[in-house]
């Protein structure tokens, strides 16, 4: 029974360590958030300016996203992991020393390459470290943490938020420096995937810590197991040898999983609710950055409740839980704001509800369920090169939600619709209009009834499933909702 916990607690330290990743992940992508209307304001930005500086780091991230599988085969996931935390660091650096938009959009690319990296390498690495019973739960350790880097951004922005000095989003950036350096020095003393060192003939190491963190009782079957995977994938494994017959299902999994993922319309509350609250009527940048934590730590705490469920419930239940309570509360939403004239001062208030309720659904369901799926269902050979075409697939689709809700929003804002404040500029009063977001919700929606059409046929349940008995289901060419 000591010698369990000790391989238990092994386990989450090392998940815990590598998922600083998902940390600085979710803290560069949630930062812009609050500093948004602070570059507004200090450099007087066009809606087209807003936009490329929130969907930069995107653009970043699809990049490191399409060669972060490769290197990740290559080099090793741990290698890989502490190569991205020094990237980090250095681009926190840039951003927060930018004399210029362009120069901002710059090293907000620079941050989403490495975004980009690790958010293939670290559940890579986590998936591949991990017995099949909890693998569900240590891989969404991942998706925890970029919950909780998406708070710390919040209230990082929140401290730092000062009306009376519009480049107080300096510092906002900065802080973006301390996480790297945890992820940085941890990941030297972190071991390197059992799986991967075997792949490469490392075997002693392999083996070594495959003891560490595999059940005693399971460790020659689960050795055997990956040898003999590793035997059948002994050729170099080439980008275009995954376009075969026998992936073509786990791949159209993987983009269609992102896909439904990202247009459901997530990040347009983590990039924009602060920009959300202020079109519902909340007065000052300060009080929307305020009432934004409340998002930031329903979804952390609702991350934590899909971490206990996973392994449970399974894949599946939760997908179609949470899509369902993610299609109401967005159909709310956008009523919402449609009636905004009838509801006056509530609307705020409405909204702060329904993006609650549907990031509680969100961080249940599609938030772990992406990250975890297209880490299990790949074979050892091509799972770095899978894993990145479901990476970014989910970056690309990312970019393009990103770049086009306020677009889209003015596009569905018919006469009578736009929602118009005083605003004061240089101590002279203005209107200010802006677009009304009812139509762009109403389109996340519908969205979110065709990935419940969808998933319901491509939703694999790979719970408890090792990733050798994932492999051969689709050897066998067998359907994703019969496994």
């Amino acid at each position: 029974m000591k010698e369990k916990k000790s391989i238990n607690w092994n386990l989450i330290v090392i998940a815990i360590i590598a998922s600083t990743g998902g940390l600085l992940f979710g803290f560069d992508t949630g930062v812009i958030s609050g500093a948004l209307p602070f570059l507004k304001q200090s450099w007087a930005l066009t809606t087209g300016q807003q936009e490329w500086i929130t969907t930069a780091v995107l653009v970043g991230a699809f990049l490191g996203a399409i060669f972060g599988g490769r290197l990740t085969d290559i080099l090793g996931r741990k290698k890989i992991i502490i190569y991205t935390s020094i990237i980090f660091a250095i681009a926190s650096i840039l951003c927060g020393i930018s004399p210029s938009p362009a120069f901002l959009i710059v090293s907000r690319i620079l941050i989403g390459v490495a975004i980009g990296i690790s958010s293939i390498a670290v559940p890579l690495y986590i998936s591949e470290i991990s017995p099949a019973k909890i693998r569900g739960a240590l891989v969404s350790s991942f998706q925890l943490m970029i919950t909780i880097g998406i708070l710390v951004s919040y209230f990082s922005d929140l401290a730092f938020a000062d009306e009376s000095n519009p480049f107080s989003w300096r510092w906002m950036f900065y802080v973006g420096v301390f996480p790297a350096i945890v992820l940085f020095v941890g990941m030297i003393f972190m071991p390197e995937t059992p799986r991967w060192l075997l792949s490469k003939g490392r075997n002693e190491e392999g083996e070594k810590v495959l003891k560490k963190v595999e059940n005693p009782s399971d460790f020659q079957d689960s050795l055997k197991k990956i040898n003999e995977e590793i035997e059948k994938d002994k050729s170099a494994a080439r980008f275009k040898d995954i376009f075969v017959a026998t992936w073509k299902t786990p791949i159209f999994i993987a983009i269609g999983i992102m896909f439904v993922q990202q247009f459901v319309g997530i990040n347009t509350v983590i990039y924009y609710a602060p920009t959300i609250f202020l079109l519902a009527g909340f007065s000052g940048a300060k009080a929307a950055i305020a009432a934004t934590v409340s998002v930031g730590t329903i979804n952390v705490l609702s991350t934590v409740v899909s971490m206990f469920l996973i392994d449970k419930l399974g894949r599946r239940k939760l997908y179609f839980i949470g899509l369902v309570g993610m299609c109401l509360s967005l159909v709310a939403l956008g009523s919402f704001f449609f009636f905004k004239d009838t509801l006056g001062d509530s609307l705020k208030w409405a909204t702060v509800a329904s993006i609650l309720i549907y990031i509680i659904f969100f961080a249940l369901s599609l938030g772990p369920l992406g990250w975890l799926i297209i880490s299990e269902i790949f074979p050892t050979k091509y799972r770095g090169v899978g894993v990145s075409i479901g990476s970014f697939s989910n970056w690309f689709f990312n970019a393009i939600v990103a770049f086009t809700f306020l677009k889209l929003a003015w596009l569905f804002t018919g006469e009578g619709m736009e929602i118009t404040k005083e605003v004061i500029v240089d101590g002279i009063a203005k209107t200010e209009t802006d677009p009304n977001p009812a139509g762009a919700f109403f389109i996340y929606a519908a969205v979110a009834i065709i990935g419940i059409i969808w998933g319901y046929k491509y939703i694999p349940e790979t719970k408890g499933k090792t990733l050798e008995e994932i492999e051969e289901h689709w050897r066998q060419g067998r359907p994703a909702n019969k496994l």
